[in-house]
């Protein structure tokens, strides 16, 4: 009869997920979605719209950022510190 392991490496295999997601929300921060937008141009074509203001609303509340690229992603990635 052989001794049953009390500590086997498959039972700590779940720390991986909650380790993983705690890593990419300190290095990115939680996600937000774009809400309203600020352009400049006629809006007849995409590419020549150029955004002023983009602004965010998630977790941290809403934020307001002045994009340098001219463009505003869907969803973007911020940190407590920005909400404030």
């Amino acid at each position: 009869m052989t001794k049953p392991r009390l500590l086997r490496p498959a039972y700590f295999a779940w720390i991986v997920v909650p380790v993983a997601l705690y890593a990419a929300y300190a290095t990115l921060g939680l996600p937000h979605l774009v809400w309203s937008y600020d352009y400049i141009g006629d809006g007849s074509s995409w590419s020549d719209t150029h955004f002023t203001r983009c602004a965010y609303l998630g977790p941290y509340g809403a934020i307001t950022i002045l994009p340098a690229d001219e463009s505003c992603a869907w969803v973007a990635f911020f940190r407590k510190e920005a909400g404030q």
